[in-house]
């Protein structure tokens, strides 16, 4: 154990690191994502309790995965009408079962993200399943993901937990020839837990690395389990394109930085050298999805040693040919911001307004402010950038918002 220096900043660090894993492998061994919920769960609020004083054990996984598998086994022997499968899992688990050092753990955080991404749930609570199991993240912020109120997202949990379990539905990697069909809601997942580290939806700081870290991780593990999905290498060469700036993202106080104003001189250039090999490698195959072409538009933000030397004309054309393949809202939004640079802030101030569905959504907003301002109605802006502050739920974005707005309130440049 160590020496009682534990702090509760570094028990959250290991929830975010360990509470998928701890998940998966009791799901494996007992057959319950309930159960395997809410044993981790106890498990982490026994962390809290004992750890600040005893310090944090030299393998923190094996010890909440050890501590939840003996709350599962108590809670499964205090409740006698358990079904015969839950009865067997007791008697393995008194008997010694060891499951806390697992060799392929990679393979069971993969297996539940295929459980969850099963065709029998409907496509967002696949998604929003598998970020709650493998990436901790609570209820409000998955619901913030899906731009939806939090007891809509509660209800879409709860019903996706129950159908797995009415249904049977089996704890597996699916077979070669089912992978195709069940790529596209894995992809989303990681893509998700890696925006929502990238740009946490709360807390005070602008990112959660262990979550964006994971998303990569599982991203590598994809990647080796489908070589020849162009898709899979498509997202993790978009993560890691993305993932290059973090060191420019903020300042050493922590304050957010646009792209604009960051020192590319800070971009990882190993992870852009990465990802820009991976991209090469995938479109090669010419199968393009909209991965590929997501990774690409990072590609040329990547080539650009400044902001002024961005091929804009390049990445418009690359977002209309994203646009025919999705035409969704989100990408309606940033194509627009292509747009402002390429045929002025007007065009794209009309098509932002025109854009549904994102009124919720605090990026709309400040996209708005931000060509408001450029096209010389201030006083819109101004009210524009409150609505994005508002609806911002990061503390460091906040923050930003709120200065483009007083910038913009004291007639200085934003």
């Amino acid at each position: 154990m160590g020496n009682g220096s534990s702090g509760l900043s570094d028990i959250e660090q290991v929830f975010r690191a360990e509470y998928g894993r701890a998940v998966a492998v009791l799901i494996r061994h007992f057959g319950d994502i309930d159960i395997a919920e809410e044993a981790v769960q106890e498990a982490f609020a026994t962390a809290v309790r004992r750890w600040p004083e005893d310090g944090i054990p030299p393998s923190p996984a094996g010890w909440i995965i050890t501590t939840a598998r003996n709350r599962a086994v108590d809670r499964l022997r205090r409740e006698a009408t358990r079904v015969e499968r839950e009865t067997a899992s007791v008697r393995d688990a008194a008997a010694g079962q060891v499951i806390a050092e697992e060799a392929d753990v990679e393979d069971e955080r993969l297996r539940l993200i295929f459980t969850c991404c099963h065709p029998a749930l409907a496509p967002a609570a696949r998604v929003a399943l598998t970020l709650r199991l493998l990436g901790g993240l609570t209820t409000g912020e998955i619901a913030r993901a899906f731009l939806v109120p939090e007891t809509t997202m509660g209800q879409r949990l709860s019903r996706a937990k129950g159908k797995i379990r009415d249904a049977g539905i089996p704890y597996r990697v699916p077979r070669d020839e089912e992978l195709p069909d069940r790529l596209g809601a894995v992809l989303a997942v990681l893509y998700l837990i890696f925006n929502e580290g990238y740009a946490a939806g709360s807390g005070t700081a602008l990112t959660r690395d262990d979550l964006a870290q994971e998303a990569i991780r599982l991203g590598r593990l994809l990647v080796a389990l489908m070589p020849d999905e162009p898709e899979a290498r498509g997202l993790l060469a978009l993560m890691l394109l993305i993932e290059a700036r973090r060191p420019a993202r903020t300042t050493a106080g922590g304050d957010a930085v646009l792209l604009a104003d960051q020192d590319r001189t800070l971009w990882n250039r190993e992870l852009v050298t990465e990802g820009q090999r991976l991209l090469r490698d995938c479109l090669r195959r010419g199968r393009p999805g909209t991965y590929q072409l997501q990774a690409t538009i990072n590609a040329v933000h990547a080539d650009a040693a400044t902001a002024e030397g961005t091929d804009w004309a390049q990445i418009l054309q690359i977002y209309d040919h994203l646009m025919a393949m999705t035409g969704g809202p989100v990408v309606a939004l940033h194509r627009a911001v292509a747009v402002a640079e390429v045929h002025g802030p007007a065009e794209a101030l009309t098509i932002v307004d025109g854009l549904e569905g994102l009124e919720r959504h605090h990026v709309w907003h400040a996209v708005r402010a931000d060509l408001l301002r450029r096209l010389g109605r201030e006083g819109e802006a101004l009210t524009a950038y409150g609505k994005a502050v508002d609806l911002s739920g990061n503390a460091a974005e906040r923050q930003l918002l709120e200065r483009r707005a007083g910038d913009q309130a004291a007639g200085r440049p934003a």
